[in-house]
C-alpha cells in the first residue's frame, strides 16, 4: 500500500502574502463612496439623511477595519452596516401618535383666513381703488397704503388738510358702495 505524499509542502511552509484590494481605509472610501452614496441614497430617499447614514455606516466600518478578514467583501460588509443602521434609525424615530375614540377634525377655514380669498379681496380693493377718480386715488393710497397723516398727505399734494378729509371721505363712501366688492366681501 502506499501513502499519499504532498509534493507542495515547501510551498506551504513559506507565508502567504495576500495583495489587498485597498491597503489602506481611505483609500477604500475614496474608490467607493460614490456607489456606496448611491445605495444610501436608495434607502433614505433624501439626499442629507444618506450622506448621514453612509458617514456612520464608514465610521463602523473603520473601527471594524483590522478585523475584516476578506477585504474583497468590504463592499457588502458597508452595505450591511448601511442597512443596519438605517434599520436601527427606524426603529428609534418617535411616534407622535396615539389612538382615540374620535378623530379630532381640523378647525373650519373661515374665509379671513384663507390665504385664495384673502388674494381675491386684495385684488377686488385694487381694481375699486383703480376706478376711483385720481386725486381721491392718490389721497386713498397715501393716507391708507403708505400710512401717511391726513397733514402729511395734504403737504404732499399740496392741498389743505380739509381737502384730504373730504376727498378721502367721499372716496370711502364709494369703495362701501362698489359691487365688486360687495360681492367678494359677503
Amino acid at each position: 500500500m502506499t501513502t499519499p505524499v504532498c509534493t507542495s509542502a515547501s510551498h506551504a511552509a513559506a507565508p502567504v502574502t495576500q495583495t489587498l484590494p485597498y491597503p489602506s481605509f481611505s483609500s477604500y472610501m475614496r474608490a467607493r463612496q460614490p456607489v456606496l452614496l448611491r445605495t444610501a441614497r436608495s434607502l433614505t430617499g433624501n439626499p442629507s439623511d444618506a450622506e448621514d447614514l453612509l458617514q456612520t455606516a464608514l465610521a463602523k466600518t473603520y473601527v471594524a477595519w483590522e478585523r475584516i478578514e476578506d477585504h474583497r467583501a468590504l463592499d457588502g460588509y458597508v452595505r450591511r452596516a448601511l442597512l443596519n443602521t438605517r434599520t436601527s434609525q427606524w426603529r428609534k424615530r418617535k411616534v407622535d401618535e396615539f389612538a382615540c375614540e374620535e378623530l379630532p377634525e381640523p378647525d373650519p377655514v373661515h374665509a379671513a383666513d384663507d390665504p385664495a380669498e384673502q388674494q381675491a379681496l386684495r385684488d377686488a380693493m385694487w381694481r375699486a381703488i383703480m376706478r376711483l377718480p385720481a386725486r381721491q386715488r392718490a389721497m386713498v393710497v397715501l393716507r391708507y397704503y403708505e400710512d401717511l397723516s391726513e397733514v402729511q398727505t395734504a403737504e404732499v399734494l399740496d392741498v389743505s388738510v380739509g381737502t384730504v378729509k373730504s376727498a378721502v371721505s367721499r372716496a370711502l363712501g364709494k369703495l362701501r358702495d362698489d359691487a365688486e366688492l360687495g360681492l367678494v366681501r359677503s
